[in-house]
């Protein structure tokens, strides 16, 4: 049976408020992600899922991508960025994490990573 992630549409418009106020990590990132450009796959930016909105979130894959900025350095962030993550994955999602720097300062290592993980997902499914 198809598991099927609540989607929260409540957050709908704060996810799209996100979205209009993305960091720069986050526009280089979806660079890479739109438009099926990584190995064919769909990602949406901002997607409710849940209680939270996830950075990039793939369907087909089952996939979160969370990028972590300077607030995610603070015990409450990552309180909440562990909370959130343990909710996603018991939810049955593959939950990933880069640094805002990790994004600016090594994109193909990052895009990289990411290719190597939905090989990952790719063989498993």
């Amino acid at each position: 049976m198809r598991q099927i992630i609540p989607y929260n549409p409540k957050l709908k418009e704060l996810a799209r408020q996100l979205r209009n106020q993305s960091t720069k990590s986050e526009i280089k990132l979806w660079q890479f992600l739109k438009g099926k450009q990584l190995k064919g796959y769909r990602f949406n930016r901002q997607k409710p899922l849940l209680n939270y909105i996830a950075d990039f979130y793939c369907y087909e894959l089952k996939l979160v991508i969370e990028l972590n900025g300077y607030s995610h350095d603070f015990k409450d962030g990552q309180n909440r960025d562990f909370k959130k993550q343990q909710d996603l994955e018991r939810a049955g999602l593959r939950v990933v994490r880069f640094t805002d720097n990790d994004v600016m300062d090594n994109i193909e290592g990052v895009v990289a990573d990411l290719e190597r993980i939905v090989n990952e997902i790719e063989e498993s499914l």
